[in-house]
């Protein structure tokens, strides 16, 4: 382990796959919310997991070879775990996480076979270019956090999401202070573009799932 990684600085968590393989996940001792590995982000995960993305014909999962792209990905959990599925992911988020993402990347690098993943900044509200064409699918875990981050959140979605992509949205439901207010507002300007379908419970991971923690499924809207 390299000295920096030793250092007081960080902690880990291990996430263990459904097939036994292990992720260690490298959180900063200080920072800010993006710093650590929340609920969401496990149900989340656990959920790209569950047996219904997986064909036994061709042994292979949806996520296999798909363009994933995951936002405020903080620690980059829910990423690593695609691109352990075959997925080819770009982790983002802004500047100062760059390094985490990075760290965690190289760790868990020797569980990716036949996915990859990359970290690349995004900073919501600003140029997608870099991003297109449109990812198959955008993944996103307790983004919904920041009041000044709502409309940029929402106008990046609709820049990176084109018509075939799909908008999978986990965040747990908070409901003091603005939060309530904030998801709202959120969910009020994505819905004048997208279409939302709950994931019912019984459709996500048996052990790692809440009532608190709701997963969407979005996609845009038929012209």
């Amino acid at each position: 382990m390299a000295a920096e990684d030793e250092s007081e600085d960080y902690f880990f968590r291990e996430i263990e796959k459904n097939n036994g393989s292990v992720l260690r996940m490298y959180q900063c001792s200080k920072g800010d919310v993006g710093c650590v590995v929340w609920d969401a982000a496990i149900v989340l995960s656990k959920y790209l997991e569950t047996q219904q993305f997986y064909n036994v014909e061709s042994d292979a999962s949806t996520w296999s070879a798909k363009n994933i792209i995951e936002l405020g990905a903080g620690t980059g959990l829910v990423g690593l775990v695609a691109a352990t599925l075959g997925a080819y992911v770009t982790v983002t988020d802004l500047e100062d996480l760059q390094h985490l993402l990075r760290l965690n990347i190289r760790k868990n690098q020797g569980l990716i076979r036949t996915g990859s993943i990359t970290a690349k900044v995004l900073k919501w509200g600003e140029n997608v270019e870099d991003f297109l064409p449109h990812p198959h699918y955008i993944l996103m875990a307790d983004c919904i956090y920041y009041e000044q981050s709502v409309v940029p959140l929402a106008e990046t979605l609709k820049l990176l999401a084109g018509p075939e992509t799909c908008i999978i949205c986990c965040y747990e439901q908070r409901t003091v202070g603005v939060n309530p207010e904030m998801e709202k507002r959120f969910f009020e300007l994505l819905l004048q573009d997208f279409q939302s379908e709950e994931v019912p419970l019984e459709k996500q991971d048996s052990e790692f799932s809440s009532p608190d923690i709701h997963l969407l499924h979005l996609r845009r809207k038929a012209i």
